[in-house]
């Protein structure tokens, strides 16, 4: 007897389905939530008709799932995503930002006709209200003359040492209330 992938329930005969692209396991209760994928016979299914987005994401969530159990096992084939190479923003990005529009003697508006951006834009960045895209952040630095990724946000990342002495850590070691 196989575990339903979806809801726990144990099945003789579990049914392959497609949720938001990740394949299940689930038994005939659950096959209502997904596709029902139909599989010939799995070698010939996995070289004939995989393409490069089905593969992409069968493996996504594969590695996700065989690192949790196994992670001796997988450690050194986990798959790069996107996330692994984009430069993470620094938490003071708001004052960088407005010190050096101060320091070039612009107004908001100002910096916004140089950047060929909306003055509500630049307000919005300056209060901390909205995180810049990768095209206005560039533009930032490009014309402001400084850097909004690395440097000293992540500094105080580092010094941080919370947790036990066990070298696990809570949800009440890393939030920081608003009090």
């Amino acid at each position: 007897m196989v575990q339903c992938e979806m809801c726990g329930a144990e099945t003789s005969s579990p049914k392959t389905i497609k949720v938001e692209g990740a394949k299940l396991d689930v038994c005939s209760n659950c096959t209502d939530f997904g596709t029902e994928v139909k599989t010939a016979s799995s070698s010939s299914t996995s070289t004939k008709y995989s393409t490069g987005s089905g593969s992409g994401s069968g493996s996504g969530s594969s590695n996700t799932s065989s690192s949790g159990g196994r992670s001796s096992g997988s450690g050194g084939s986990r798959r790069r995503d996107m996330f692994d190479e984009m430069d993470e923003i620094v938490t003071d990005y708001d004052d960088r930002i407005r010190r050096a529009r101060e320091k070039k003697d612009l107004s908001q508006s100002d910096l916004a006709n140089e950047l060929n951006e909306k003055a509500s834009l630049i307000r919005k960045l300056e209060r901390g209200d909205t995180l810049p895209s990768d095209r206005v952040q560039s533009k930032l630095e490009r014309f402001l003359e400084i850097s909004l990724t690395g440097g000293s946000g992540s500094s105080e990342d580092s010094d941080w040492e919370g947790g036990s002495s066990s070298g696990s850590y809570t949800l009440g070691d890393v939030v920081k209330r608003k009090d």
